[in-house]
């Protein structure tokens, strides 16, 4: 039965509206729809969700989180990749949260291809553009890292994030350096914001029911860091980390152009050639292309 108090979905709706559809959940696009009342308000209320937020969701699958995004009285613009998911959810929303239809838009494409706000579908009752303030979705799992990456790049105005993730990536995205889990995902995430990694979600909430775990990770934005380009800055880091376990005289030998470049290089920005990737801070790294900037 459907959620009486607001028209949420139930897993008995998720399954009428997919047979409806003749939609079958595909790992391809990480199909795992949320059928549980309780948890989309949950992760509605741990991201703050107000009457006067501009909320971008992505991957909006079915609707489940988007009628919990729209029960707090926000406007949501949503990206959709399926095309079949894409067309339906305005009916979908029309049906369940009627007064909710003017806060709702949905934009039929690759959450990856997004460059800006003027890609986003902006609701009847927003200005258009529309622009988003908060970032709430439960991601494809195979995609998360490189989603988030591209829209907290894109899209600016993203002061603050709670998405749903792999538990595993979770735990990559706030890990702390020296950590087993700290890597590339966390430094470039930190480049953006402050990550810290929330609750569990129960496997059982989703239809299907996959079979890794899940957990919500927050994220705020801070200032810029530095004038230094993001592209330098991640080309270290991609390079420190693709030889995880070498020094980073050894590791950054290429990038730099000799190994004895690389010592000079972090010589310079007070780093110890013999420290590892995962020993240092996003700040850490910014020192290092600035450093190399010096010596060209």
């Amino acid at each position: 039965m459907e959620d009486e108090r607001s028209g949420l979905l139930s897993l008995t709706d998720i399954r009428a509206l997919a047979n409806e559809l003749n939609k079958r959940p595909t790992k391809t696009l990480g199909q795992n729809f949320v059928h549980d009342a309780g948890t989309v308000r949950r992760i509605v209320r741990e991201a703050g969700i107000g009457p006067e937020d501009a909320v971008l969701e992505i991957g909006p699958g079915l609707g489940s989180l988007t009628l919990a995004l729209l029960e707090t009285g926000a406007t949501v613009s949503a990206v959709e990749i399926d095309p079949v998911l894409a067309a339906a959810l305005p009916a979908t929303v029309d049906a369940h949260m009627p007064d909710a239809s003017s806060r709702f838009a949905v934009q039929l494409m690759d959450a990856m291809q997004v460059a800006g706000v003027e890609d986003l579908a902006s609701p009847s009752s927003s200005k258009k553009p529309f622009v988003p303030n908060k970032l709430v979705a439960n991601l494809p799992y195979n995609v998360a890292v490189p989603i988030l990456l591209t829209l907290l790049e894109a899209l600016p105005s993203l002061d603050e994030a709670l998405v749903m993730v792999q538990a595993e990536v979770a735990d990559r995205l706030a890990a702390g350096p020296g950590s087993r889990t700290y890597g590339v995902p966390s430094l470039k995430a930190a480049w953006y914001a402050d990550v810290e990694r929330g609750s569990k979600v129960a496997r059982t909430v989703f239809w299907p029911v996959p079979n890794v775990d899940s957990a919500l990770v927050s994220l705020v934005r801070h200032p810029r860091l530095t004038d230094t380009p993001r592209e330098k800055v991640f080309a270290v880091i991609d390079a420190a980390f693709s030889q995880r376990r070498k020094t980073l005289r050894a590791a950054l030998g290429n990038w730099a152009g000799s190994g004895v470049e690389a010592e000079a290089i972090l010589l310079r920005a007070g780093i110890s050639p013999k420290a590892r990737g995962e020993q240092l801070t996003v700040e850490d790294f910014i020192a290092i292309a600035d450093a190399a900037q010096s010596f060209t």
